[in-house]
């Protein structure tokens, strides 16, 4: 039998997701495995809580990676969260705002939103209109949504929602690693995140946050939570404390990986980080006005980690991806829902945002167009 994995060859991932990797998190992938109630691997759990404490910018004490990808993550925080007839806002911009109110709606909740012209960043003077119109027990936000390439400001969103009595429910899964995300500063109960974006890790963990208002809600449930895998109150046990209760078999080299790819970044240090994404940013928009094109969301609310490109008039979008990663292993990604056939979406997260990509991206769709 041939090998399909000799066929692998490498890509220059600057699509929505995943993002280049580096040596340093594949050789980490490539450590022996040990079990994942070793004392040596507990040490490493302890040390992985600690650096996502920092890139999530919090002091919660429940703080911690999801077995699973970054919907995992969403999964997790609104299974512990929610229960039937709870009254749940998705402030909604995209995609990924979409998914919460599907995600909220199977567990019997009354989902109500705020629904946003996509390409449009949430704005405060519409949430608070939306909040004194109810009340409502939680609201969900995407700070970063990947499928526009819009930031929302959530900073000046969440103490809003605090003020209003409601829960607050991050998304910053392609957020997290590339620009400041500060949980505990802008009154975020619960947040999560993924892997594969500006952390520069391969996808199969959520970071996920849940702060002491959030465990409260969790405590008062009336209810079991409806997902045994994503139960906060028994998984918890694994993950914290002198005695660790076995829960499910972590994936162990997934954990080191994520370790060494948080090192990486802190390492670096943030502000260098978030500095060395907007550089990049900058130096892509630059070099895509040179060749006329023109970028779907005003400035003040662009991500530098996920840009949203309008195609030329005339130009076969699909070809063009096609092209780019058959012929120049270059991948960028397509627009979704309205968007779709409108824009690109081109990601420069993490490890992938480098001059000597930005360049060759830019070179090589000059030769492609």
């Amino acid at each position: 039998m041939s090998d399909l994995l000799q066929g692998i060859t490498p890509t220059m991932l600057m699509g929505p997701g995943p993002s280049c990797v580096p040596d340093a998190v594949y050789k980490a992938l490539a450590k022996p495995t040990i079990g994942h109630l070793d004392p040596y691997f507990v040490r490493i759990m302890d040390a992985i809580k600690e650096q996502l404490r920092e890139v999530f910018h919090t002091q919660n004490a429940l703080t911690m990676p999801m077995s699973g990808t970054g919907s995992s993550g969403m999964e997790t925080c609104f299974v512990n969260l929610v229960e039937p007839g709870d009254k749940v806002l998705v402030l909604t911009n995209g995609v990924f705002g979409k998914r919460m109110q599907d995600v909220a709606g199977r567990l019997g909740a009354e989902v109500d939103a705020l629904e946003i012209t996509w390409g449009e960043p949430v704005l405060p003077d519409a949430v608070k209109a939306k909040l004194e119109s109810q009340k409502y027990d939680i609201v969900g936000i995407v700070h970063a949504e990947t499928s526009t390439g819009v930031c929302s400001p959530v900073d000046a969103i969440g103490k809003m929602v605090r003020d209003h009595g409601a829960l607050l429910i991050m998304d910053c899964v392609t957020s997290l690693g590339g620009i400041p995300v500060d949980v505990d500063g802008w009154f975020v109960d619960a947040a999560y995140s993924g892997t594969q974006k500006c952390l520069s890790c391969p996808p199969g963990l959520s970071p996920i946050t849940f702060g002491e208002r959030a465990l409260a809600k969790l405590k008062a449930r009336k209810n079991k939570v409806p997902n045994w895998y994503l139960d906060l109150s028994l998984i918890a046990s694994y993950w914290e404390g002198t005695t660790r209760t076995y829960h499910h078999t972590a994936p162990v080299n997934m954990e080191y990986a994520l370790y060494a790819a948080l090192k990486e970044i802190l390492d670096e240090g943030q502000e260098k980080v978030f500095a060395r994404h907007n550089a990049m940013h900058e130096r892509l928009v630059s070099g895509l006005a040179a060749l006329g094109m023109e970028m779907l969301v005003a400035k003040e609310y662009r991500l530098p980690m996920l840009n949203a490109v309008r195609i030329p008039d005339g130009v076969d979008e699909a070809a063009i991806r096609a092209r780019l990663l058959k012929e120049f292993a270059i991948e960028i990604g397509s627009g979704l829902g309205p968007l779709a056939g409108k824009i690109w979406r081109i990601g420069i997260m993490g490890h992938t945002a480098r001059p000597e990509n930005i360049d060759r991206l830019l070179e090589t769709l000059k030769k492609v167009l």
